[in-house]
């Protein structure tokens, strides 16, 4: 969908970026289909968090449409409420940041283990020999002879 209302912005961080794309309240409820009035009670819940312009108007980003698009996802798609909807974002959330941990601890091993001796960890890895997997041989048990 092509929208009419597009506001050109420009912060510290992004001037070295692209510009950035803001979309008016009014706009995004048109592309979507929805009141303005659910667009503040997803923010009063804390769902979204549209920037603002100096007048105070709401001014939603490409991130704050991917997350509305998710919200309306879970609540049309699968008929999950508002409570459902924000303990899925919250583990979202959680799991982004165990995994840039995980990313972090992985990269001070590497750093810490490897780093100056890719050439003995290539060794090593080559050295080691493939043994193929062992073969299930069924033993049947004589029956025993029957008593006399």
């Amino acid at each position: 969908m092509r929208i009419q209302e597009i506001k050109w912005g420009f912060t510290e961080m992004d001037k070295k970026k692209e510009p950035r794309h803001y979309y008016h309240i009014s706009s995004v409820s048109r592309m979507y289909n929805i009141h303005p009035q659910t667009l503040r009670l997803y923010e009063r819940e804390g769902l979204l968090k549209p920037s603002r312009s100096d007048g105070n108007t709401r001014l939603y980003t490409e991130e704050d449409i991917k997350q509305l698009e998710l919200i309306l996802s879970l609540i049309r798609d699968l008929g999950i409420n508002l409570a459902g909807v924000e303990v899925i974002l919250n583990m979202r959330e959680k799991i982004a940041e165990i995994e840039a941990e995980v990313n972090e601890f992985l990269e001070y091993i590497r750093r810490e283990f490897f780093e100056g001796r890719e050439d003995e960890f290539e060794i090593r890895k080559r050295s080691l020999i493939r043994i193929s997997p062992a073969k299930i041989i069924k033993i049947e048990k004589e029956e025993k002879k029957e008593k006399r």
